[in-house]
């Protein structure tokens, strides 16, 4: 194994965490790695809603760019990060086995769930605030930005009720509370807890050899959930959420479309055999445009082109 892979990553507690996995796994195999970490744009504006940065894989392209510049071998991302979209020269070359899915609720005490008292909870996901509010209409979502570490620290400094995260991210770098609540009401972001590493098309050394790190079970029902947001034209900028699932030789898929306030929504349940699964994100996709998720999705782009 003579060439070294140079690892990208952003320099976060938890994407540090998910680099270093990827590292382990590849040094098990016999190849020499570094890592190599970089400030994303995402990273450093931290005073703005992600919607309104306007910018598609604000996570990831910092790395694309280290990537095509020769800088790194791989980057290794949180999928539900990178857009639907590679940029053109760089491949996804494998998907790391799932983590849990679900969203939690990180609180300061859970009485306002059970009562009509006004609460103010933070996030700074589309999908989730819409998914709240479709839920708890009365309540107020506020704006949170910034890696997991710093949204934690924001959530005690705030007088809000509670804040949103993804339950694996907090499980991997060990700060998830006990008392945390699972949101297995609402559905995830497309690929959320699946770790996505991608390099450049050219390179067949590396794409080798994390070839071998590819969990064949999350590639298909990942890429499933990225194809319904790519043919809804979601990005970053719609409040969609896609979970596919492998039970029993069958595939299982839930989509939903959400207006950003949270009162309309658009949702979709099949299950199909495996062997019929390709394709199944577009035909889903397809079915949510025609029940009036084209309608929703061209309101969703009217507001989101107000605020740039």
């Amino acid at each position: 194994m003579s060439k070294i892979i140079r690892i990208g990553t952003r320099d976060s507690e938890l994407a540090l965490w998910q680099a270093t996995t990827v590292q382990k796994k590849l040094e098990i195999l016999g190849y020499d790695t570094i890592l190599v970490p970089t400030k994303s744009l995402g990273d450093q504006v931290l005073d703005k809603p992600l919607y309104e940065l306007g910018v598609t894989g604000i996570f990831t392209k910092t790395l694309d760019v280290a990537l095509l510049k020769g800088d790194i071998d791989i980057a290794v991302h949180s999928m539900k990060d990178v857009p639907t979209q590679l940029p053109k020269g760089i491949v996804q070359v494998a998907v790391l086995e799932r983590a849990i899915t679900y969203d939690i609720l990180v609180h300061k005490g859970t009485t306002f769930l059970d009562t009509d008292q006004p609460a103010t909870i933070a996030t700074g996901s589309l999908r989730r605030k819409a998914q709240w509010l479709h839920k708890y209409p009365n309540h107020k979502v506020v704006d949170l930005r910034g890696n997991v570490n710093t949204r934690l620290l924001k959530l005690i400094e705030n007088d809000w009720q509670g804040a949103i995260f993804a339950q694996a991210g907090l499980e991997r770098i060990k700060l998830l509370p006990k008392d945390a609540i699972q949101l297995d009401w609402m559905i995830p972001a497309p690929a959320q807890g699946a770790m996505l590493v991608v390099a450049k098309e050219e390179d067949n050394f590396t794409r080798e050899a994390l070839g071998k790190l590819n969990h064949f079970e999350t590639e298909i029902c990942t890429n499933i959930e990225r194809e319904f947001l790519r043919t809804l034209e979601g990005g970053c900028t719609a409040p969609i959420g896609a979970l596919a699932q492998i039970k029993d030789r069958a595939l299982h898929f839930e989509g939903v479309v959400f207006s950003l306030d949270g009162t309309q929504k658009i949702d979709i349940k099949k299950e199909v055999k495996l062997s019929d699964a390709k394709d199944l994100g577009k035909m889903c996709a397809e079915e949510v445009l025609q029940k009036g998720g084209d309608k929703l999705m061209q309101e969703i782009r009217n507001e989101n082109s107000a605020l740039h």
